[in-house]
């Protein structure tokens, strides 16, 4: 009686190895390990509004970001993934800022639409998250010339 070998087990092992192998061709990772302008952000903070406190709009200011624009980022600090772009000369609500001034917490319109809706220019009763219907997110400080 003649044996025949399987190949069978040998291919589960030969695709791993093969697996193995790519991973160590790619490129290596960017300096600080992740792309600056896809991915899911590894953290998210919502912009805080009515900070001031209830007798000031739930905004301080209105102010223009510079020349050249800026990126959006979902939390300060979290440069992984940009979460919108503002052009140049575009309105921004500045609505909190870390405390070494280093990112703003921002409100603004989508193109096109109306700044009033964003209802920051209101007073709230106690500080909050804001929930909309406008867009939020944090830029980096230096980035807007501030009261516009």
């Amino acid at each position: 009686m003649k044996r025949h070998l399987s190949l069978r087990p040998a291919l589960p092992l030969a695709a791993l190895l093969a697996l193995a192998v790519a991973g160590c061709s790619q490129p290596a990772p960017p300096a600080d390990n992740a792309p600056t302008v896809t991915g899911e952000p590894l953290a998210t903070r919502a912009v805080m509004i009515g900070t001031e406190g209830p007798s000031l709009p739930a905004c301080s200011s209105i102010s223009r970001v510079q020349d050249g624009g800026t990126d959006v980022y979902w939390a300060p600090g979290e440069t992984r993934a940009v979460k919108a772009k503002l052009a140049g000369g575009a309105n921004v609500s500045l609505c909190e800022a870390t405390e070494d001034d280093a990112w703003f917490g921002v409100v603004f319109a989508a193109p096109g639409t109306d700044p009033d809706m964003c209802g920051v220019g209101k007073s709230v009763p106690n500080a909050r998250e804001y929930q909309g219907p406008c867009r939020w997110g944090w830029i980096r400080g230096g980035t807007v010339r501030l009261g516009g």
